[in-house]
């Protein structure tokens, strides 16, 4: 298994790996079509977007992925650097469950993060990733309260 950051000539199997979990993770059939504004956006995401995806390769393929979106706020009190961080699109195909590669992948993050001074991770957990994130010192927070603009 290959650990390592994606570039942007993987951006193929990162688009291939990103539909498969959003099917997964929403119960849609293999066949579902996702809009063009979807695909695009996260493709231009890959690619331009001030984020790192940690990747697991293996045969040529994607086994595993972890992508951190880094936000810049005005800084404070608790967070002097202004610099944040959202971990999303944490993967991992049903083959290579199980065995550490996603920890592997989201320990690269936090460690690029950290050599970013970025002062808090979030995310949004999935029940079956919760213990894996309380494991890294993640801790459920009442903190933050959020408004859908996507309505």
């Amino acid at each position: 298994m290959e650990y390592r950051m994606a570039t942007k000539d993987d951006i193929e199997l990162l688009m291939q790996v990103r539909l498969e979990m959003l099917r997964i993770v929403n119960g849609l059939s293999d066949d579902f079509i996702f809009s063009d504004e979807l695909t695009e956006n996260s493709r231009q995401y890959f690619l331009q977007g001030n984020q790192s995806t940690a990747i697991a390769v293996e045969n040529k393929k994607i086994a595993a992925c972890a992508t951190i979106s880094y936000i810049e706020v005005m800084p404070t009190f608790s967070h002097p650097t202004g610099k944040r961080a959202h971990l999303m699109n944490v993967y991992t195909n049903t083959a290579y469950r199980r065995q550490g590669i996603a920890r592997t992948l989201v320990q690269m993050l936090i460690t690029e993060a950290k050599q970013k001074n970025v002062t808090e991770i979030s995310l949004d957990a999935t029940s079956s990733g919760r213990p894996l994130y309380k494991s890294l010192g993640f801790s459920d927070s009442d903190e933050c309260m959020t408004l859908n603009l996507a309505r």
